[in-house]
């Protein structure tokens, strides 16, 4: 009897499932400690190297030795159920993974709220956003082929892929050729607060640390500003705005220096 089947045969149908779920959860756990540990160690712009090769490779095992148990097939590196899902179905679901994303950053955010404060769950918040936006922005590149030096181009190409991009109403504004505005028209989080009859989120400080990361990460020539983001006053047609500029100097030598 092999230790698999000996660990299942301990528990009832519902308990095997919650304990393969349960599985699955320890990977993605073990997986973030990697990438965590190696950027303590190494760096953020090495650890987010080493993930690029680490995440391919791993994927390629995992997904090869899942379709051969679930039954499914892998054309291309993509399972096929998800290949050949209709496009209104693909909208539903990376609508769902999107919501689901941001339930579970209001989970963690709430969770260490309501045992350590408000004030601890800001830090942490803050901090994890100047981790993921930098790994966004990267994955995002990769997806799309954005070159290293894209400028405001690729920044306002790259915005469109977001997560929050999926679930909130945006705008995108050219103000001169190097000058872009990004205005969040409706964001999710704080549209729920407004219908609950609360202030909203005062999210300056992570929105700082997001922005400002993501788009150095797309070219890090692009300085980013905060026009305005709560507790900031903000007119009706927006929560919270920010401009990303390229001086005319960068422009024009073209110089990239990556420093994620």
């Amino acid at each position: 009897m092999s230790n698999a089947l000996n660990a299942l045969e301990g528990f009832d149908p519902e308990q095997r499932a919650r304990f393969i779920l349960d599985m699955f959860h320890r990977i993605v756990v073990h997986y973030a400690l990697w990438f965590t540990e190696i950027r303590h160690q190494m760096g953020m712009k090495k650890a987010l190297e080493l993930l690029t090769v680490a995440s391919k490779k791993s994927y390629e095992i995992q997904m090869n030795r899942l379709s051969k148990v679930l039954g499914f097939e892998m054309a291309n590196g993509i399972p096929a159920p998800l290949l050949n899902m209709p496009l209104s179905e693909q909208e539903r679901l990376l609508e769902a993974v999107a919501a689901n994303w941001l339930a579970n950053d209001g989970v963690w955010f709430q969770t260490v709220e309501f045992t350590s404060g408000m004030d601890d769950a800001k830090r942490c918040n803050d901090t994890c956003w100047a981790h993921f936006s930098p790994f966004e922005a990267l994955s995002i590149k990769h997806l799309l082929g954005i070159t290293d030096g894209s400028g405001l181009e690729g920044l306002k190409k790259a915005l469109n892929y977001r997560l929050y991009a999926m679930i909130n109403i945006y705008s995108i504004l050219d103000e001169n050729p190097g000058s872009v505005v990004f205005q969040m028209n409706e964001c999710r989080v704080q549209t729920t607060r407004n219908r609950k009859g609360l202030d909203d989120y005062p999210c300056k400080s992570g929105g700082t640390v997001e922005y400002t990361t993501f788009a150095k990460t797309i070219d890090p020539r692009i300085r980013t500003t905060c026009i305005g983001c709560p507790p900031d006053k903000h007119p009706e047609n927006w929560y919270c705005a920010w401009r990303f500029t390229i001086s005319e100097e960068s422009r024009n030598t073209g110089a990239v220096h990556s420093n994620p």
